[in-house]
């Protein structure tokens, strides 16, 4: 069968880098997809409904391409926190995130619209903070402007230096679950016969 293009419905950087990573070859079309927040879901559906929802968008002007797109939550009491909109909420983030256990969920979605293949799944990592002073946050702000980042935190620059524990898959933090995402590109090309590929 002829391979077919791949597209990550991203402009993450990092989710860029993870995927490069394993050697799929792919290009980068950045999903309009604004996320609503006041959707009532659970984290787990929240997530997956919104990476469905930005490969989706993709798909559309692209039927014969097979679309991944993907959405990272962080969770604490049940609470769903996503990217804060300004210095404010940054630190509000930070704060309530201080000395605690919290989850990251992100959701990925693949679609191949002429297959008519359309999964979706999520993965679980728990991240431990140590206390955080005021300084430490303001600090981290000030250099790193984390308004991009679910949480208000980057696992990967200088706020590694306040996480004392991570249960789970250390690039599902980053965004984007590079181990679970692998098994089930695998399983599409076996299951699906979508893609002539080396994977």
């Amino acid at each position: 069968m002829k391979k077919i293009d791949i597209i990550l419905a991203s402009a993450s950087p990092r989710r860029k880098v993870i995927l490069s990573q394993i050697g799929i070859q792919f290009t980068i079309i950045e999903s309009n997809t604004v996320e609503d927040f006041s959707l009532k879901l659970p984290p787990e559906a929240f997530c997956e409904h919104w990476a469905r929802e930005k490969a989706k968008d993709v798909a559309r002007c692209h039927p014969n391409s097979l679309i991944i797109g993907a959405d990272t939550i962080v969770v604490l009491d049940k609470k769903i926190l996503g990217k804060p909109q300004n210095r404010e909420q940054s630190i509000s983030m930070l704060k309530s995130l201080s000395g605690r256990t919290h989850e990251v969920l992100t959701g990925v979605s693949f679609i191949h619209i002429n297959s008519k293949f359309d999964i979706t799944f999520n993965e679980s990592t728990y991240v431990s903070f140590d206390t955080l002073s005021d300084n430490d946050i303001s600090n981290y702000i000030n250099v790193y402007k984390p308004y991009d980042k679910a949480g208000s935190y980057g696992i990967q620059d200088r706020f590694s230096i306040h996480i004392n524990k991570i249960t789970g898959c250390y690039y599902n933090v980053m965004g984007f679950p590079i181990s679970k995402f692998h098994k089930k590109f695998k399983s599409a090309i076996k299951e699906k016969i979508i893609i002539d590929c080396d994977q």
